[in-house]
């Protein structure tokens, strides 16, 4: 597909290692064993299989407990995927290449789609990391107490906090390329774009779990049940909504910083404040009450979530730590391999707040019936009947 290998596009995934005119078709499969470094096969397996599970899981709450919340955040996440991910890859084929040059190439997995641009990781860490997030507040219980803001603004302050663990890490490790000249990406947080940072670590996060929590966790929560064809439309209703809020949430930045990179800079960086702003104390205080009271007790737990999100870090500070020697021996953000840094101190803060927010869901107090809040297909049949 050579006609969509643009110039910007091509000269990331030439420093990437490969060549865009020789990646081929809708699908293609590698070695694991001959990828760039043993770091890209571990991260793919590690989200991969995560997303699959999540999944599973989703399916399983649906069929026995007639919960579909799960279930519309995983596809709700990837239909935002193929909403807003397909014209960063292929401008020109949009006809938005005047307006929106190449941001990024990811470097090639085992398994990859789209002609080089797409790895099948990367449409799986959508779901996972949306799912990680969103279920650690629903089992806090911010939702029911708090709303369906607030309790997206601490999804977005959650999934920020995972998501950046492994953004900071991925320039270095060459799992991606950042166009560094594209004023899309300035001003740049080390290896990093801040609106990337902001955008798509926290808002659009926020974003999902809004819509998802508007459309059909608040009414699950109240007994609701839903036929397929009211999830099929609602979870696609999800999809481009989220993605519309992912435009709107940062506006104050994208308008007002348009002429300057540094009050840009400035603007997106107090969106995220913000966000910590309210998060912080909401699921501080939530942790104490529910440690307090155990009549307090969550009404949800995901015991794949809890298990998972320490799979998740342990890996993550695995190739963090593998990472350390060549990060400490760059000069000038650089490691010798010419490989930009991100920002350790940053990261380290994450992991504390990820893992903080695990600790949480290990430590809160268990509901003995708790599957019992939402009426199984069994009991409301029964009901129906008597």
């Amino acid at each position: 597909m050579t006609d969509h290998c643009a110039p910007t596009f091509e000269r990331l995934a030439t420093a990437l290692g490969f060549s865009c005119r020789e990646a081929g078709g809708l699908v293609e499969l590698r070695n694991p064993f001959g990828l760039e470094n043993w770091t890209l096969p571990v991260l793919e397996f590690t989200i991969i299989l995560g997303a699959i599970l999540a999944l599973i899981y989703a399916i399983v709450r649906l069929r026995r407990h007639g919960d579909p919340t799960n279930l519309v955040v995983w596809f709700g996440a990837t239909a935002y995927l193929f909403v807003i991910e397909p014209p960063l890859y292929f401008p020109a084929a949009f006809g938005i290449e005047a307006h929106v040059d190449t941001m990024f190439a990811h470097n090639v997995f085992t398994v990859d789609f789209l002609w080089g641009r797409l790895p099948l990781y990367i449409v799986a860490i959508y779901p996972l990391m949306a799912t990680l997030a969103f279920e650690i507040v629903r089992t806090l219980g911010v939702f029911r107490r708090y709303g369906v803001l607030v309790g997206a603004v601490c999804v977005g302050f959650v999934h920020h906090a995972f998501y950046e663990i492994f953004d900071h890490l991925g320039p270095q490790l060459r799992w991606w390329e950042w166009s560094t000249d594209n004023p899309i990406n300035q001003p740049m947080f080390d290896s990093v774009p801040l609106p990337s940072v902001v955008v798509f670590a926290a808002l659009w996060p926020m974003s999902l779990a809004f819509c998802v929590q508007l459309f059909v966790g608040r009414h699950v929560d109240q007994g609701q049940t839903f036929s397929g064809p009211q999830l099929v439309w609602r979870t696609v209703v999800i999809g481009i909504l989220g993605s519309l809020g992912t435009a709107i949430l940062p506006m104050p930045a994208t308008l007002f910083g348009a002429g300057s990179t540094t009050l840009r800079g400035f603007l997106y960086a107090a969106e995220l404040v913000i966000v910590a702003i309210v998060a912080v104390p909401i699921l501080t205080r939530q942790w104490l009450r529910l440690r307090r009271d155990e009549s307090n007790a969550p009404h949800y737990t995901n015991d794949l979530v809890r298990i998972y999100s320490v799979v998740y870090l342990c890996v993550m500070a695995l190739l963090w730590v593998t990472a350390l020697p060549d990060f400490l021996d760059a000069t000038d953000g650089l490691t010798s391999a010419g490989d930009p840094l991100g920002n350790l101190w940053y990261t380290l803060s994450c992991f504390a707040v990820a893992i903080l927010c695990v600790i949480a869901i290990f430590t809160v107090p268990r509901r003995r019936a708790e599957e019992k809040t939402i009426p199984s297909a069994g009991d409301r049949a029964a009901t129906q009947t008597t």
